[in-house]
């Protein structure tokens, strides 16, 4: 009997493990996903971002996805990781947006923010094989 309950509990955790790192994705996996966001089109329409989202001429926007409630959009930015930041940080608080948190490292960027009933981060990342050229990562969500 003890044996039957210690297999059924080292199958269980077992499966819990396999679950809990099936969704986690390669470093190969990402990369190539950055690099479609990096290169591809602008993409048809608007993205669906927060109204009053600020709009930047630097910025084109190429991926868009729904992961339950959040929104994905991604692409990238014409010009140096700086500037990427800044841009974003002072045209989100210039729209009306509420900056909750950012930060600049020597290769990527976030800035997290709050307003019109949504929160979400802008990452950015040196990921786009340029140094002028920086990947975009915008997550949009209910607040």
């Amino acid at each position: 009997m003890f044996r039957s309950i210690r297999s059924w509990s080292a199958l269980t955790i077992f499966a819990f493990l396999l679950v809990a790192c099936g969704g986690e994705k390669s470093e190969e996996e990402s990369s190539g996903e950055t690099q479609a966001a990096c290169t591809r089109s602008a993409l048809a329409g608007t993205p669906d971002l927060p109204k009053g989202w600020p709009e930047l001429s630097t910025v084109t926007y190429t991926l868009q996805a729904e992961q339950g409630p959040t929104t994905v959009v991604e692409g990238f930015f014409e010009g140096t990781l700086q500037a990427a930041h800044d841009d974003f940080k002072r045209e989100l608080e210039a729209s009306g947006f509420t900056i909750l948190f950012d930060e600049i490292e020597e290769d990527d960027s976030e800035v997290s923010w709050k307003g019109k009933g949504r929160s979400g981060q802008v990452a950015l990342r040196e990921e786009c094989g340029s140094d002028d050229k920086i990947f975009v990562h915008v997550t949009n969500r209910p607040a």
